[in-house]
């Protein structure tokens, strides 16, 4: 480590000996948020330089030979809302490229001083009432503990928890697997690496990259009409369109493996453009730190967008993308070192994900655009795990070999119909089509759970409509709607939400919605020999639950930010299963389940979250953000306890400074750290004389819940070392995971050697050394 930092040292103290002033331009568009249709004539001002230019008929800025730096975007047109785009990073290698949404003003009113909206402040998606956060990819790649991982900057947010081994994302105490992915504009599988192993919803990294995404939205409650099939929150990701006139690459190698990126037009003098990016992966070179086995896992990630603007049909756009996994572990041969089941063990996994699709997006007229998607998403995993006997002889212990694939077709309308009243209607068929195996081992031989292959069919609609009163109130109403052709059930949704602006730094907010989830398309043919061999879950219904949220937002200052949210979750028709503690509220990784099931349980989250951001001034930004939260559940056996995921509190602080140098300021020098301090998960207790009798981990289910992990621990940090050129811009960083050491708990294990069961814990320290070059 010592070394290290004499390296970053060093670095920041060589000066090049022929420093030049080096710049680069700043394009963009400015939209209409509600309509989209181009703001022409809009004053886009540089700050603190005051370079001041005007967009032209299509909404088009460009302005050129700004110094390298970080500045402010404001962006002024007449009757629109004030704008200020923060923390625009300026380097050689890349034109900074901008998309800026103004929101009209309801009234005009003269002598009335508006205060500028800030881009941090608010969600992308103008529909948004509360419990919204626009994920700045810029944040993704800067925040410590990000690893450009947006999933994982995620879980720094008010509300949201996490693990150092798991990127499962816990919103307001919810099953990780209650979340939607959805990924320009469709919901997609777990777009994580190694996914649903560990936790369903989690897995890994991410195969969202930070170099190829666009600002996205991440929801943690109560969210507009347009989201269906999504409980406890919504992560809708986008691509950024790529460079249109210049052609821009990005070579990144590190410990972890390597980063390849490259966007630029398709065509010369063409308004098409592609973008791409590239990751694989070993852990092998780390695998001194990393826990046994680490060294076999290896992964790699694609994802690409294809943009084809036309003159009079709209523009199309082809996107995708996909991963590979690999990894596995080898049984210890020498019986005299078995402690635990693993050491016994033999396993080898295969995963992969995938979606792609056409999007067309044709403006009607001015004031209406219509927008249509045709995709496709699948996932597969194919795991087998056998065990290793005193004989030296293996038997099989499971297998898994499911694969998915979804054919979507969604379209919707967003007309904005005046100055109060813009509404978005659309619907969303999804053919679901599955090819499920799963096998246990019972009695020496591998009994099947789930054998089935055929398809099933989604369908959704919504319409919301956002009507603004005044300057002061604004209101979001909608009403969404879904039916599961497997078993003819169906939910109908009402949402609705309003803010109130109090002055011109202080507004409240209040929203309601009905959620509703499928569980994993597994569960519902599951097979059990006791109940005949069809599947027993075939009518489960949908999840639900009612979202209630109260939210206060005061801009202390320009660059300070106060959120406030409390909030109450009501769930119900979860299932479980009669006369047990057991339900799906606490699902973790459990694919061999094969219960019958009944849609009676209920559950309720409900608590406070707190968020101060400082936005970047003089290089210096910070973050602190605090829940407190209880999540309970009633399972099949009418008893109130807690869920696995009501960790009661999540603390996280993050900070950072930028240090400009040299005589032009051509270098760079950053420093990240976040700390993070939350409650454990909670287990039941463990029955010692059973687990001793069956020689394997027992619980006491009638307690179930009712103990709880220490709380964690946890530091990440960032260095980084940038370097601009005339044509090019370079980038040593050194990134940790976990630096304070904290030791993650896995679970338990039943230790043959000591006849006890204990605690299965691991340090999970990743240190990524790496170097990037822009060009």
């Amino acid at each position: 480590m010592y070394k290290i930092l004499v390296f970053f040292f060093c670095l920041c103290c060589w000066n090049s000996l022929f420093s030049q002033n080096l710049t680069q331009k700043i394009s963009g568009t400015v939209l209409d948020n509600a309509s989209n249709s181009p703001i022409p004539f809009a004053n886009v001002v540089v700050i603190p330089l005051n370079t001041v230019t005007a967009t032209d008929t299509l909404g088009n800025f460009t302005i050129a030979n700004i110094p390298i730096g970080r500045y402010d975007i404001k962006v002024t047109a007449i009757g629109y809302e004030p704008y200020i785009e923060k923390e625009v990073e300026v380097i050689s290698a890349k034109e900074t490229v901008l998309t800026i949404v103004l929101k009209e003003k309801a009234t005009v009113l003269d002598e009335v001083v508006v205060q500028p909206r800030i881009n941090k402040e608010a969600a992308l998606n103008p529909m948004a009432t509360v419990s919204a956060k626009m994920l700045s990819v810029e944040e993704a790649k800067r925040y410590a503990g990000g690893f450009d991982d947006p999933a994982r900057l995620v879980s720094a947010f008010a509300g949201v928890s996490s693990n150092v081994n798991n990127n499962g994302i816990v919103v307001r105490g919810n099953n990780p697997k209650s979340l939607q992915w959805k990924f320009e504009g469709i919901e997609i599988s777990n777009p994580n690496h190694f996914a649903d192993l560990a936790a369903f919803g989690g897995g890994g990294l991410s195969a969202l990259s930070s170099q190829s995404l666009a600002n996205s939205d991440f929801f943690s409650g109560a969210f507009p009409a347009e989201y269906n099939n999504a409980l406890s929150g919504v992560f809708d990701i986008s691509m950024r369109t790529g460079n249109r006139t210049k052609r821009e690459n990005t070579v990144q190698i590190g410990l972890t493996g390597i980063d390849v990126a490259s966007e630029g037009p398709i065509k010369k003098d063409s308004r098409s453009s592609y973008l791409f990016n590239y990751r694989y992966a070993t852990l092998s070179l780390l695998q001194s730190i990393l826990p046994k086995n680490s060294g076999g896992v290896k992964y790699q990630d694609l994802s690409f967008k294809l943009s084809f603007p036309t003159k009079s049909s709209g523009t199309f756009s082809f996107w995708g993308i996909g991963l590979l996994d690999g990894s596995g572990q080898e049984a210890e041969t020498d019986i005299s070192k078995w402690e635990t089941l693993t050491d016994r063990q033999t396993q080898d996994v295969k995963q992969y994900m995938g979606a792609m699709g056409i999007s067309h997006k044709y403006f009607l007229n001015k004031k209406s655009y219509i927008k249509s998607i045709l995709a496709t998403s699948f996932n597969g995993i194919d795991l087998t795990t056998n065990q290793l006997h005193t004989a030296l002889t293996f038997t099989p212990e499971n297998k898994i070999k499911n694969s998915t694939q979804n054919i979507v077709l969604s379209t919707f309308i967003n007309t904005k119909f005046g100055t109060h009243h813009t509404n978005k209607t659309g619907f969303t068929a999804t053919n679901m089509r599955y090819n499920l195996l799963l096998k246990e081992e019972n009695q020496s031989a591998l009994q099947t759970l789930v054998d089935e292959n055929g398809n099933s069919n989604l369908l959704n609609a919504y319409s919301n409509s956002t009507i603004n009163f005044n300057d002061k109130l604004v209101m979001n109403i909608g009403i969404a709607t879904q039916l599961f052709s497997l078993n003819n059930k169906y939910t109908i949704e009402p949402r609705l939400g309003a803010q109130y602006q109090i002055n011109a730094s202080q507004s409240f907010s209040l929203a309601y919605g009905l959620h509703s989830r499928l569980e994993p398309i597994n569960y519902y043919f599951s097979k059990n020999s006791a109940y005949g061999n069809n599947p027993i879950n075939k009518e489960m219904d949908f999840t639900k639950a009612h979202h209630f949220v109260l939210g206060y937002d005061y801009s202390i200052a320009e660059n300070l930010h106060l959120k406030i949210e409390t909030y109450y979750q009501n769930l119900f028709n979860v299932p479980v299963v009669k006369g047990s503690s057991f339900s799906f509220i606490n699902l973790q990784n459990d694919w061999f389940f094969n219960d019958k099931l009944e849609n009676t349980g209920k559950g309720k989250n409900y608590g406070i979250d707190i968020s101060l951001d400082k936005y970047m001034t003089n290089g210096f930004y910070y973050m602190f953000t605090v829940s407190l939260f209880n999540s309970q559940y009633l399972g099949g056996d009418n008893t109130w306890r807690n869920t696995r995921y009501n960790r009661n509190f999540a603390v996280n602080f993050l900070a950072g400074k930028e240090w400009q140098l040299g005589k032009d300021k051509q270098k760079v020098v950053g420093l990240n750290v976040r700390t993070s301090y939350q409650g454990g998960d909670r287990y039941s207790p463990i029955d010692a004389a059973k687990s001793m009798t069956n020689q394997q981990v027992e619980f006491e289910e009638d307690k179930a819940f009712s103990k709880q992990i220490s709380p964690s621990f946890t530091t990440h940090f960032t260095i980084i070392y940038r370097k601009n050129k005339p044509k090019s811009t370079s980038e040593w960083a050194f990134k940790v995971l976990n630096a304070t050491m904290f030791k993650e708990f896995y679970g338990f294990q039943y230790n043959y050697k000591t006849q006890t069961v204990t605690e299965h814990r691991e340090t999970i320290f990743i240190p990524n050394l790496s170097y990037k070059i822009q060009f």
